[in-house]
């Protein structure tokens, strides 16, 4: 038995990180909430299956604010970092934080199976995108509806779960058809050593759930 897992990174410690692990028929067979980096190493290092996993971290965003009025939207002009007359002040032209990321590179020296994936992107990717503004109560209802019907994701209470575990079941399922259909994937970028990856092309309808059972 193989195990997929995804784990929605938060940028800090006073944000839940959200786990989610799913067995080879697409069953969530744990779902949880970490906080610190001591709570995400525990986990990992006291996981019995860790070498039979394959792992799927999110980029967290870096949310190191500038001084004055541009403050951390202007993290997504990441552009300006080419210009040379814009200074890159307590480097706040890094868009993704390096959280974690020495341990992350620790469990892929020791042979585990780990990639990053952007969480929007991938959403994008899947056709899990929404009207509503990120992380808000109604996007977080649309992305468990959206994950329950289109994907079949029969673990999904009815009440509404925390945000991260959800985004944790997105990571899962991006890593369950790398593994499965690798030709169905690609690298984007490389970050701290490690690959982001993502599908090839935009999921039509339900095409990715035939492969996903």
């Amino acid at each position: 038995m193989e195990y997929y897992i995804g784990l929605s990174m938060a940028s800090c410690s006073t944000t839940d990180t959200g786990i989610a692990v799913m067995d080879n028929f697409g069953k969530i067979i744990l779902i949880d909430k970490l906080y610190s980096m001591k709570d995400i190493q525990y986990f990992f290092d006291n996981y019995s299956s860790l070498k039979y996993s394959h792992i799927a971290v999110s980029l967290p965003w870096d949310n190191t604010m500038l001084e004055g009025k541009w403050r951390v939207l202007s993290k997504l002009y990441q552009p300006v970092k080419e210009n040379p007359h814009i200074l890159n002040r307590n480097n706040w032209t890094q868009r993704y934080s390096t959280r974690g990321c020495e341990y992350f590179k620790q469990l892929k020296e020791i042979g585990i199976d780990i990639y990053r994936y952007e969480l929007y992107i991938t959403r994008q990717s899947l056709n899990l995108s929404s009207y509503f503004k990120e992380r808000t109560p109604a996007d977080c209802k649309f992305l468990q509806n959206a994950l329950k019907i289109e994907y079949k994701i029969e673990d999904i209470p009815p009440n509404m779960m925390p945000m991260g575990q959800l985004e944790a079941i997105v990571g899962a399922i991006m890593m369950k058809e790398h593994v499965n259909n690798p030709d169905n994937t690609k690298k984007l970028f490389e970050f701290n050593g490690l690959d982001v990856i993502d599908f090839k092309t935009k999921i039509k309808e339900k095409s990715l759930y035939e492969n996903f059972k």
